[in-house]
């Protein structure tokens, strides 16, 4: 059993959770002990598109985790809580309401590559300890600014109250970006302070909304319910990058872990398949050198 569950991760379950949740129905399915692993932790308050790997399919984890994410998130305006969401003491506060003329014009300024610092009750690692662990216990945690990436950043609706406080965004963003950061920010340059009310993660690439399950689609797993009716396969993880078709004498030689010369192609990232289609490894060309990154036992 090696492939992929896309999990629509409801509010208030954690990854890890999720995880023991595959584990557990896979178990009851009769699967026995798999390996399992996710594809970006995604916080208990937020839902959406959480990759989780079964198999062989773990040995992509570490690549979907570089991958980049989309989100729709919504940000409230007027109070700023300690830890940039929906749960934490107001730690600020502002009458200022910002206008969505306002709020359009400064969205460029927090598109491309940009610096932000994390939340501090985040899962950072400060002195070998996570951030939000010395947060809880009272420390002031003093947390590094980093370079991201927002590859796009428009508004996806408003959410008409009375006080017409609330804005939702959508964001692409690569790997390491906290959205919760991005909400405090753009509340700043507005001149307000603001938190995230709800964030939903939309894609984790090459991973969409419309691959996804519920939980409790997941749970009739465990009941009976056929599992290759939701386990997308291995290459799934792989339709970004191009396949590469090898002779029965170079899929051996790359399943022992050789390397190839003269295979025709251009210098760039590939999955190795058979003649039966099936996926032998994730392999690199450098000049004129065919190299295993990560071989696949199926």
């Amino acid at each position: 059993m090696h492939g992929w569950i896309i999990l629509d991760k409801p509010l208030g379950l954690g990854s890890t959770q999720a995880v023991a949740a595959v584990k557990r129905n896979m178990r009851e399915a009769g699967y026995g002990k798999l390996k399992v692993g996710h594809g970006g932790t995604l916080d208990p308050l937020a839902t959406g598109v959480l990759p989780i790997a079964i198999g062989e399919a773990t040995k992509l984890c570490g690549r979907m985790l570089d991958a980049s994410k989309q989100y729709d998130f919504t940000i409230k305006f007027g109070e700023e809580t300690a830890g940039l969401d929906a749960e934490g003491e107001v730690v600020a506060t502002s009458d200022i309401r910002p206008a969505l003329s306002e709020v359009e014009a400064v969205l460029p300024r927090f598109t491309g590559a940009i610096e932000q610092i994390p939340p501090a009750y985040s899962a950072i690692k400060v002195e070998g300890k996570r951030a939000y662990d010395r947060a809880r216990a009272g420390e002031v945690v003093e947390m590094a600014a980093r370079q991201v990436t927002v590859y796009s950043l428009c508004v996806a609706g408003r959410l008409h109250c009375d006080s017409e406080n609330e804005i939702t965004l959508s964001a692409h963003v690569s790997k390491g970006t906290y959205i919760r950061s991005l909400a405090r920010d753009i509340a700043h340059a507005l001149g307000t302070v603001g938190h995230v009310t709800m964030l939903r993660r939309t894609k984790a690439w090459p991973f969409g909304l419309e691959q996804a399950i519920s939980l409790d689609k997941l749970n009739e797993i465990g009941k009976g319910a056929p599992a290759k009716d939701i386990i997308l396969p291995l290459e799934a993880g792989l339709v970004d990058i191009p396949a590469l078709d090898l002779s029965p004498d170079a899929a051996k030689a790359i399943q022992q872990g050789r390397v190839l010369t003269g295979v025709a192609t251009k210098d760039g990232l590939y999955w190795a398949r058979d003649a039966e289609m099936r996926a032998l490894a994730l392999v690199e060309q450098i000049g004129g050198e065919l190299r295993t990154v990560r071989g696949f036992n199926l």
